[in-house]
C-alpha cells in the first residue's frame, strides 16, 4: 500500500504488552473516535504481539486465543472498521514472535491469506528469531509479496530494528515504513536517543516509505509495559514535536482510555500534525548539532520551512542559529519571517543568525516561516 504521507493509529505494546485482548482493543477504538483522535488523522488500531495460541492448528493456520478474543478476529475487524478507523495486527519474519508465540518464517503466504480474510489493513512485521542465513530483506520481500497476492491493500511495518543497513533497501521491498532503531521505553533519554541515532538517516525517508523512529510514549506517565521513570510534561511535548518534525509515523503508545486532557491536546495539535503530513515529507535540513542542542531546518510545500530549535540539557543554554550553515548568507539580503506554531505569535524576521537567550531546560521552540526580503 502507498501513502503520501506517515500513517497515524494506536499500538497495543507499550501500555498493554502481553494482556492485549478483544475488551481493550475495542474500547480504544471507541475512544479513538470519542476523544478526537480519529477527527485528528489517527486512524489505524494496531494489536501487537501476543494475540494467538502458542501452536498453529493442525492446518498450519496462527489461530487468535479464543479467551483473549472471544469473538474472534474477523468480528473484531468488523467492529473497528464499524468505526471509520482501519486494523492493524502482528508476526513476525522469524520462527517465533518475540514473545515467542507462531510467527511467520515459511508460512508467509499462508498467514497473509488469513490476514486478508480477517479484513487487516496493516501488518506490523517483527524481526525476532530470523535465521541467521536468510537476508532481511529476501524475508520482508516475501511477506511484502504475499500481502499484495492477497489482493488486500494492506500497508506493510517492516519491524526490523535498524539491522542490515535497512534504510538501503527497505524501500524496494514495497514496505510502506520501517523501524530503523530498537524499542522506546518511557523516559526522555530513550526518546532523544532514539531521534539523535537517526540524524543522518531521515533522508532515507519519504513518501511510499517512512522511517518509522517507534511509537509515542507522550501520556505514558511510568504506567504501562514500557514504563522506566515517566517523562515531565515538558519532555513529552519535545518528543511529540520531534517525532513530528521528522514525519515520523505516529503512532500513539498511551492507553488513550484514561489519558489526560493534556495529552489529548497535546496529540491533537494540528499545528504538529500538519508539519508531520506535510505533503512533500522532505527530511530534516541538520543547521546544528552540537551535544545536548540541536537546530533543524525543514522545506515544506507552498514555499514555507519549519525551523526547529531544541535543547535536550537540564538547564538553561543561549542557543545561536547560525543560518549561514543552511545557505542563509550575511549578503543574501533575505531572512525568516517567522510564526510559532506553538503559540501563533508573529515573531518577525530573523536573519542569518538568531540568539535565543535563557532557552529553558528540555525547551524548544518551533516556527513556520518563509523567506522574506529585508
Amino acid at each position: 500500500m502507498y501513502r503520501q504521507t506517515p500513517p497515524m493509529g494506536w499500538n497495543s505494546w507499550n501500555t498493554i504488552g502481553h494482556d492485549v485482548n478483544e475488551a481493550v482493543v475495542r474500547e480504544t477504538a471507541d475512544a479513538m473516535v470519542e476523544r478526537g483522535f480519529l477527527a485528528a488523522g489517527y486512524e489505524y488500531v494496531v494489536i501487537d504481539d501476543c494475540w494467538s495460541l502458542r501452536k498453529r492448528d493442525a492446518g498450519g493456520h496462527i489461530v487468535a486465543d479464543p479467551e483473549k478474543f472471544p469473538s474472534g478476529m474477523k468480528a473484531l475487524a468488523d467492529y473497528i472498521h464499524s468505526k471509520g478507523l482501519k486494523f492493524g495486527m502482528y508476526s513476525c519474519n522469524g520462527t517465533l514472535t518475540c514473545a515467542c508465540y507462531p510467527a511467520s518464517y515459511d508460512y508467509e503466504f499462508i498467514d497473509a491469506a488469513d490476514f486478508a480474510e480477517i479484513g487487516i489493513d496493516y501488518l506490523k512485521y517483527d524481526n525476532c528469531f530470523k535465521p541467521t542465513y536468510m537476508p532481511g530483506r529476501v524475508l520482508y520481500n516475501r511477506m511484502s509479496m504475499a500481502l499484495k497476492a492477497t489482493g488486500r491493500d494492506i500497508l506493510f511495518s517492516a519491524c526490523n530494528w535498524g539491522e542490515e543497513e535497512v534504510e538501503k533497501w527497505i524501500r524496494s521491498t514495497g514496505a510502506g515504513l520501517y523501524r530503523s532503531t530498537g524499542d522506546i521505553f518511557d523516559t526522555f533519554n530513550s526518546a532523544k536517543d532514539i531521534f539523535l541515532s537517526q540524524i543522518d538517516k531521515f533522508a532515507f525517508s519519504g513518501p511510499g516509505c517512512f522511517n518509522d523512529i517507534d511509537m509515542l510514549i507522550c501520556g505514558m506517565n511510568n504506567k504501562g509495559n514500557v514504563a522506566e521513570g515517566g517523562c515531565t510534561p515538558e519532555q513529552y511535548a519535545m518528543h511529540f514535536a520531534l517525532w513530528c518534525f521528522v514525519a515520523s509515523p505516529l503512532m500513539i503508545g498511551c492507553d488513550i482510555r484514561n489519558v489526560d486532557e493534556d495529552t489529548v491536546k497535546l496529540l491533537t495539535n494540528r499545528e504538529l500534525i500538519a508539519l508531520d503530513q506535510d505533503l512533500e515529507v522532505r527530511p530534516p535540513f541538520v543547521v546544528h548539532n552540537y551535544p545536548g542542542v540541536t537546530v533543524l531546518l525543514r522545506h515544506l510545500s507552498n514555499n514555507e520551512y519549519a525551523i526547529g530549535v531544541f535543547n535536550f540539557l537540564d538547564k538553561d543554554w543561549n542557543i545561536i542559529a547560525d543560518f549561514t550553515e543552511a545557505g542563509l548568507s550575511p549578503s543574501c539580503g533575505y531572512g525568516f519571517d517567522c510564526t510559532d506554531i506553538l503559540t501563533g505569535e508573529h515573531l518577525g524576521i530573523y536573519d542569518f543568525s538568531s540568539k535565543f537567550t535563557d532557552f529553558p531546560p528540555f525547551g524548544m521552540k518551533i516556527f513556520r516561516a518563509k523567506l522574506v526580503k529585508i
